[in-house]
C-alpha cells in the first residue's frame, strides 16, 4: 500500500502529526511543474525565496569546514545562498535542481564559471550518481516535497552515497506544524526525530532548532533545521 496516500509518510510515533495528503488520481510531470513555477513567477516572489541566510549559515559555520570544502546544494533552484557562500569565500559549490530554468537564472546572476551546475532528479539520479563525494550536503525545502516513500528512500540513498566520511548534512524542512501544501504540491512534514530515523545510525545529530520563515507574501512558515555528521 502506498503510505504517502494514506498520510503515513513517516514511520515513528509522531508520524500522525506529519500527515501528507495527496490526490492519488492526480499525476503531474514534476520537471515540467518546476520549470513552469520558475518561468511564471519572479524569483523574489516565490514562497521559499529568502535573502537572510543566518539560520543556514549558523549550521554551516558549526561544521568547521574550510572554504575549499565541497558543498552540494540539493534542489538549489535560484537560491541566493550560493551568492552568500561565494561572498564568504567558499569556492567548491555544486548546485543541482530538476529545473533547468531555475539553474539558468542562477547562472545568469552569478556567472557560469563560479560553481558546478547539474540538472538532475534527486529521486531518479543519473548525473548525480557520478559526482565526487561532498563534505556538506545542504537541503532547504526540498525533501518535504518527496511524499512517496520510494522517492524518499531514493533521495536518502543518493545522499548517503555522496557524503564523505566525517562529512555533514543540513536538512531544513517544514516542521510538524508546517504547511501541508507548497507550490501547488502536497508536502511531508518532519521533526528532528523523523530526520534522524531517515538518515540512520551512521549519522549523528549535531544541532537542531525550530525556525519561523517569513515568505515574501508575509506569511509565516515553521521549519525544522538540523545538522548531522556522518560517522
Amino acid at each position: 500500500m502506498n503510505s504517502s496516500i494514506n498520510g503515513n509518510c513517516c514511520n515513528i510515533a509522531d508520524k500522525d502529526k506529519s500527515c501528507c495528503t495527496i490526490d492519488a488520481n492526480k499525476k503531474i510531470n514534476i520537471k515540467e511543474h518546476w520549470n513552469r513555477v520558475y518561468l511564471n513567477s519572479p524569483v523574489n516572489k516565490l514562497g521559499w525565496y529568502e535573502t537572510d541566510h543566518a539560520p543556514m549559515m549558523k549550521l554551516i559555520l558549526k561544521t568547521g569546514l574550510n572554504k575549499s570544502a565541497r558543498i552540494a546544494i540539493a534542489g538549489a533552484g535560484s537560491t541566493t545562498l550560493v551568492d552568500e557562500l561565494l561572498d564568504r569565500g567558499y569556492s567548491n559549490i555544486v548546485a543541482t535542481d530538476i529545473s533547468e530554468v531555475s539553474l539558468q537564472d542562477l547562472k545568469s546572476r552569478i556567472g557560469n564559471d563560479k560553481i558546478e551546475f547539474i540538472v538532475d532528479d534527486l529521486t531518479k539520479p543519473i548525473k548525480l550518481k557520478n559526482i565526487l563525494p561532498v563534505d556538506l550536503w545542504i537541503d532547504r525545502a526540498v525533501l518535504h516535497f518527496f511524499i512517496e516513500e520510494a522517492d524518499q528512500n531514493a533521495y536518502f540513498a543518493l545522499l548517503k552515497s555522496k557524503i564523505r566520511s566525517e562529512g555533514f548534512v543540513i536538512l531544513a524542512e517544514y516542521n510538524l506544524d508546517g504547511a501541508k501544501h507548497c507550490a501547488g504540491l502536497p508536502v511531508c512534514r518532519f521533526s528532528k526525530e523523523i530526520l534522524m530515523e531517515k538518515l540512520g545510525e551512521n549519522f549523528k545529530l549535531v544541532s537542531s532548532f525550530e525556525h519561523i520563515y517569513t515568505m515574501p507574501s508575509g506569511a509565516k512558515r515553521p521549519y525544522i533545521y538540523a545538522l548531522f555528521k556522518f560517522l
